[in-house]
């Protein structure tokens, strides 16, 4: 699952947004075998939060990383204010693909020869939710490979 959200989100919309694409996916929270952002957001409380709850660890990407993944939907204005025209689409096709490859979540990819499949494609593209504050949240959410594994 890729995540992306404007700088100060509130936890709810996040949570929300995220809720959402899940039953969107026909999928449940328990499902979810890795959760990716930009490292723009590794402090965002919001992300820290959720993951805290649902006893998940996030990886995040650096912008160029996540700028060489093609995705459906790339967008000129998360280019401007990221430096990558995608976040939650690119996060997730590479975390599940990195998933896929055999890398896992506590490695960096220079500890392990993984590389992304391209296998990995998303169940949900780019479902966004403005929440009543008017701050965004965008969660994408990937397919693994079925030789994978349900939880990291």
């Amino acid at each position: 699952m890729g995540l992306g959200c404007d700088r100060g989100t509130p936890t709810a919309t996040l949570h929300q947004a995220i809720a959402q694409a899940l039953d969107k996916a026909g999928l449940h929270w328990q499902q979810v075998a890795v959760v990716a952002s930009i490292d723009l957001k590794a402090d965002e409380v919001c992300m820290q939060e959720i993951a805290r709850q649902q006893h998940w660890h996030i990886r995040f990407f650096p912008a160029p990383q996540l700028a060489s993944v093609d995705v459906p939907n790339p967008s000129e204005t998360v280019r401007k204010y990221t430096g990558t025209p995608s976040v939650s689409e690119a996060a997730a096709l590479l975390a599940g693909g990195l998933l896929a490859g055999g890398l896992h979540l506590g490695q960096s990819q220079s500890q392990s020869h993984a590389q992304a499949l391209p296998a990995t494609h998303l169940l949900v593209e780019k479902h966004k939710l403005r929440g009543p504050d008017g701050r965004n949240a965008t969660v994408s959410i990937a397919v693994l490979p079925a030789a994978v594994p349900a939880t990291p």
